[in-house]
């Protein structure tokens, strides 16, 4: 994406509105991994809508930007940004969750609890590459840890949850045993308009027809 030309983000627009249709038919849990991961698809499909206001890194740590929160806290829908090498702690989401690949590349690795109670690495790290889809949920594995795959360039995972996730009460699980609650909040404290089609119409020739 250019720098000096704003994103149209019709794609995530159209994300939003079909996602909450989805939802509208209260299905269970299966299907809007299914259905909802297959439209987080298409929209990772095409890495020219996210506004370069919402893909900045920070040296510091992973940023977190909320695209969109649904008015009735069903959904919210966030950009995530590595920068090189960056990563989570160990964690989980308490509600599920889709993962969406769109630049870049990122590392899942599971983790499970032992019989004492240690959260340790279970199987293979999942590695996401752009296009790639994810799910978590505490019924189909909630705790994980999440890096960069690359050491020297920024990765973006577009993350889907089913609630408002900057708001709910999580925990992560240091290596030196136990668990500690943390609420994330977001990065950002503004939005993209997603309804301001403004700049859109402007593009459009006006109607010459006699």
């Amino acid at each position: 994406m250019s720098g000096t030309v704003p994103a149209s983000i019709a794609p995530l627009r159209e994300f939003v509105v079909d996602f909450g249709r989805l939802l509208d038919g209260r299905p269970d849990e299966r299907a809007i991994l299914a259905e909802g991961g297959a439209l987080l698809r298409r929209l990772v499909a095409r890495d020219d809508w996210l506004p370069e206001a919402f893909a900045q890194p920070d040296p510091a740590r992973y940023q977190q930007f909320l695209l969109h929160a649904d008015s009735t806290q069903r959904f919210s829908v966030v950009s995530f940004v590595w920068g090189p090498g960056q990563a989570t702690p160990v964690h989980d989401h308490t509600v599920w969750g889709l993962i969406g690949m769109l630049r870049g590349s990122e590392y899942s690795q599971p983790h499970a609890f032992g019989d004492d109670g240690q959260a340790r690495p279970v199987g293979e790290a999942v590695r996401l590459d752009e296009g790639d889809v994810e799910a978590v949920s505490p019924t189909v594995g909630d705790l994980h840890r999440v890096h960069n795959a690359h050491a020297d360039r920024v990765s973006i995972s577009i993350h889907v949850y089913g609630a408002n996730i900057g708001a709910v009460r999580r925990h992560t699980y240091p290596a030196e045993g136990g668990r500690k609650p943390f609420v994330s909040g977001y990065t950002n404290t503004l939005l993209p308009n997603l309804w301001d089609r403004s700049a859109e119409r402007r593009a459009v020739p006006p109607d010459t027809t006699p």
